[in-house]
C-alpha cells in the first residue's frame, strides 16, 4: 500500500452515520455525518455515503483500496451479515454483499462497539493489554470484551450486551422487556429519564452531573448509576478477569464524579481480589471509524500504520 492509497471508514449510528477517508500513514480525511434512515432506506444512505467518501478521496488523487462499515446490532462478521439491529429495522440484512454490489469496493462489516475496542487496543487506552473491556456508557451500554488476546463475539455474534445485564433484581423496567437492566439507571438516557421522573423537569444527563452536590435528586440518580455500573462491572471481573477496564461515551465527560466513587465501589465489592484498573477511553467518538478502518485495510491485506488518529466530533 503506498502513501496515495486509502480506505473508507463509517460507524453507523441509529440517527447519524460518522464517515472518513484514513489514508496509509495514518491520516483522517473529510470526516463528515449523514443521516441514517431505517430498512432499506439505511442500507441506501450508507452506500451513498461511501461513494461519496470514494469521491472526495480521488478527488485528492488518492486511490480507494477498500472499506469498512461497522454497526450496533448483532454482526456476523465472517458473513457479513446484521441478524438484528432495532433502530436500524434491520433483520438478516446481507450488509456487506449489498455494500460491496453498490460501491465495487471489497467491504468490511463489523460491531461498533467492538471496532471502538480494536481501535483502543491498538492505538488508545488499551493498547497492548491482552484482557480488558472498553464499555461505551452514551443513550445505551454495550461493551467489548477482548481476553487472552482474543476478542469474544458469542456464537450469534451478540456477545457483549452489558447494558441488558440485570443489576437490580425486579428493578425498573427496561424497554427491552427485562427488569432491573444496567442500562436503565447507568446510561445517558436512564439518568435524564430517571431524573425527570424524580423532579418531573426534563435535563439532558451532563446537566444532571452540573447539578451534583446542590441538587438532592441529581445526586440520588448518580448514585443508582455508579452502583448499578460498579455491580455490572464485578460480575464482568469476576467471570473474564480483566486487566483494565476502560470507560467510554458522553458519560465520561462527569470526570471524577464518575471515576472516584467507582473505583471505590468496585474495590469494596470486589472483597477478595483486587480490583481492576480503571481508565477512560482516549479516542473518544471517534474510536468506531478507526475501528473501521482498521478492518478495511485488514480486508485488503493490508497492515494497520503505526497510528490512525481519529476525526474530532
Amino acid at each position: 500500500m503506498s502513501a496515495a492509497d486509502a480506505v473508507l471508514a463509517v460507524d453507523v449510528g441509529g440517527s447519524s452515520l460518522k464517515g472518513a477517508v484514513f489514508t496509509a500513514d495514518g491520516r483522517t480525511l473529510a470526516p463528515a455525518t449523514r443521516p441514517t434512515g431505517t430498512g432499506t432506506a439505511a442500507v441506501d444512505a450508507i452506500a451513498g455515503f461511501l461513494r461519496e467518501l470514494a469521491d472526495r478521496a480521488q478527488a485528492q488523487g488518492l486511490h480507494v483500496a477498500g472499506a469498512g462499515v461497522v454497526t450496533p446490532g448483532t454482526v456476523d462478521e465472517r458473513t457479513g451479515v446484521v441478524g438484528y439491529a432495532s433502530n436500524l429495522d434491520w433483520r438478516d440484512v446481507p450488509l456487506r454483499d449489498l455494500l460491496t454490489a453498490a460501491t465495487g469496493l471489497p467491504v468490511a462489516t463489523g460491531h461498533d462497539v467492538r471496532a471502538a475496542g480494536l481501535a483502543e487496543r491498538l492505538f488508545g487506552a488499551a493498547r497492548g493489554i491482552a484482557d480488558f473491556v472498553l464499555v461505551p456508557l452514551g443513550t445505551g451500554v454495550a461493551a467489548a470484551v477482548r481476553t487472552s488476546g482474543h476478542t469474544v463475539t458469542g456464537a450469534t455474534g451478540a456477545a457483549g450486551e452489558f447494558g441488558h445485564v440485570p443489576v437490580v433484581p425486579d428493578g425498573e423496567l427496561c424497554p427491552c422487556g427485562q427488569r432491573g437492566c444496567l442500562e436503565v439507571y447507568a446510561s445517558g438516557g436512564g439518568v435524564a429519564r430517571r431524573y425527570a421522573a424524580r423532579t418531573g423537569t426534563a435535563l439532558r444527563a451532563e446537566e444532571v452531573v452540573a447539578r451534583l452536590g446542590r441538587d438532592g435528586a441529581a445526586d440520588a440518580v448518580w448514585a443508582d448509576a455508579v452502583a448499578a455500573l460498579s455491580s455490572g462491572l464485578v460480575t464482568l471481573t469476576m467471570l473474564l478477569d480483566p486487566r483494565l477496564v476502560v470507560l467510554g461515551g458522553g458519560f465520561t465527560a462527569a470526570g471524577d464524579a464518575l471515576l472516584v466513587p467507582l473505583r471505590e465501589r468496585l474495590s469494596r465489592q470486589l472483597v477478595w481480589r483486587a480490583a481492576p484498573e480503571v481508565r477512560v477511553a482516549q479516542l473518544g467518538s471517534g474510536a468506531g471509524r478507526v475501528g473501521a478502518a482498521v478492518l478495511a485495510l485488514r480486508r485488503c491485506g493490508i497492515a494497520p500504520p503505526a497510528a490512525l488518529v481519529p476525526a474530532p466530533g
